[in-house]
């Protein structure tokens, strides 16, 4: 069983691979159903957020235990611009590239646990968690 696994995003192939990396290890722990593609489809927001905004970066998904509870750690860094102002970036239908703006808020409403540390001239960390139940 996969303990770690780390993905570039440097296009959209790493995007595909990250997801399909986290599905895998997620039906590992033995999340199920719905769980595995809301796991899958929040690795899919955070790494287009990485490839639209800093062109590369990492994503790195792992087994996680705090506790008595135990799930899956997605980690999205790049050393991108940063964002200026998280707090609007996390509003729902805020967009900077004509999108939707449902990547940040979507991916946080989708997982248990979502924190973002981002330095302007930096890059950004995107740290997120989703809890067996």
């Amino acid at each position: 069983m996969a303990i770690e696994s780390r993905v570039r995003i440097s296009d959209t192939a790493g995007i595909v691979t990250a997801r399909q990396q986290g599905r895998t290890l997620a039906l590992e722990l033995g999340f199920e159903g719905s769980d595995l593609t809301v796991i899958a489809t929040a690795i899919s927001e955070v790494a287009r957020n990485i490839l639209d905004h800093a062109k590369s970066g990492e994503v790195i998904i792992s087994r996680y235990q705090h506790g008595g509870k135990r799930g899956i750690c997605v980690i999205a860094c790049d050393t991108g611009p940063g964002i200026a102002d998280i707090e609007q970036a996390m509003q729902y239908g805020y967009s900077t590239r004509n999108g939707l703006g449902i990547g940040l808020p979507g991916a946080k409403l989708l997982m248990d646990e979502f924190h973002i540390k981002s330095t302007v001239g930096l890059g950004t960390t995107i740290t997120m968690r989703k809890w067996m139940h």
